[in-house]
């Protein structure tokens, strides 16, 4: 007897051997019938066979046409199987060349969002200085007397103002960043004046909002090498943020010290909300508040800590933030010493 095994591998690359031989009339219906039956009566000794053994058994088939009919049907699978890759390949080609249209459309809709923002910003700034200028004079009375009421008026009419043109001032920052230009005035400066300053110029929003805020500095900091003007922003906006976000008793803690001989450590915590649990990721998507039902209780336009982190790290750095809710935050930075700066 012809050995069945000689066909087990090529038969198992085979679907459906025998309905393709009933179809090509090689064998009838009651032929496959009955090498089904026998088939299972195999399995049920323990014996598995293939259809196309169990046909060689029953000498139902030849040797030589079942071969021509596994080579045949193998043939076809591979050509269908060829037709499928070639459609499919096409099929890629076409969606790589849609999401590569999709992605050149989302850049030109990104640098006109850009582009937009800088004119309208440097736009505003002009008439601003205009406003804040002349609202200076009268609250010098530069211009001429006015009572207290009235000074009262123009005063809070300044520093709304002011206000605004920090706003402008932030979003002209932003859309330097956004094309990659933002550039940083390295100099080797000492961290504590900065420090000062940084405190001093939140002091008055602070004591308005009966926050505490204090400082606390190494007796001894080594120099760093880094952009004073936009360190200062950066300290700056850290502080200005946990008291925005502190209640009234609260505090608000700048705190420098040094690790080791190569870095110091900037960190600004708070005692306020704090920020909810796998919320922490939203905190630097531009024009994004956490508080962002219609009435929200917090002011800003959600670009403050995004500017934060792009300028940490323009200096080397990074922003490690830990937040429990209702118990307050806490703001890490490094930023190595200026002696292991390699210019």
């Amino acid at each position: 007897m012809t050995n069945p095994n000689l066909m087990l591998i090529p038969e198992m690359l085979v679907p459906r051997l025998g309905e393709h031989l009933v179809k090509q009339g090689h064998i009838s219906d009651d032929d496959l019938k009955k090498a089904l039956a026998y088939q299972q009566e195999r399995k049920t000794s323990g014996n598995i066979l293939l259809i196309g053994q169990t046909l060689l058994e029953l000498n139902i088939v030849s040797k030589d046409l079942l071969d021509r009919a596994i080579t045949e049907q193998i043939l076809q699978l591979r050509s269908a199987l060829q037709d499928t890759n070639r459609n499919l390949e096409q099929h890629v080609l076409e969606r790589t060349a849609e999401l590569q249209n999709a992605l050149e459309k989302l850049s030109d809709l990104s640098e006109l969002k850009t582009n937009f923002i800088s004119n309208i910003s440097h736009e505003l700034r002009t008439p601003l200085t205009v406003i804040k200028g002349y609202l200076d004079l009268l609250v010098t009375e530069s211009l001429g007397g006015i009572n207290e009421e009235q000074k009262e008026a123009v005063e809070i009419s300044r520093q709304a103002t002011i206000r605004l043109e920090s706003l402008v001032e932030d979003l002209i920052m932003v859309s330097i960043s956004s094309r990659g230009e933002l550039t940083l005035n390295r100099k080797i400066i000492d961290i504590r004046p900065i420090a000062h300053l940084a405190v001093e110029a939140v002091s008055n929003k602070a004591e308005d909002r009966e926050v505490s805020v204090v400082e606390v500095l190494d007796e001894v900091l080594p120099t760093i090498h880094a952009d004073k003007q936009k360190l200062t922003w950066v300290l700056g906006q850290l502080l200005d943020n946990g008291i925005k976000f502190t209640p009234a008793g609260g505090r608000v803690e700048l705190r420098i010290e040094q690790e080791g001989e190569k870095l110091i450590s900037i960190i600004v915590s708070d005692t306020g909300i704090g920020i909810p649990v796998g919320r922490l990721n939203e905190l630097f998507r531009p024009f994004h508040q956490l508080d962002n039902a219609a009435s929200r209780r917090y002011g800003g336009m959600g670009l403050g800590l995004l500017l934060v982190q792009q300028i940490v790290e323009a200096h080397g750095s990074m922003l490690d933030i830990n937040s429990v809710e209702g118990r307050g935050t806490t703001i890490k930075f490094p930023l190595l010493a200026a002696s292991e700066i390699k210019e």
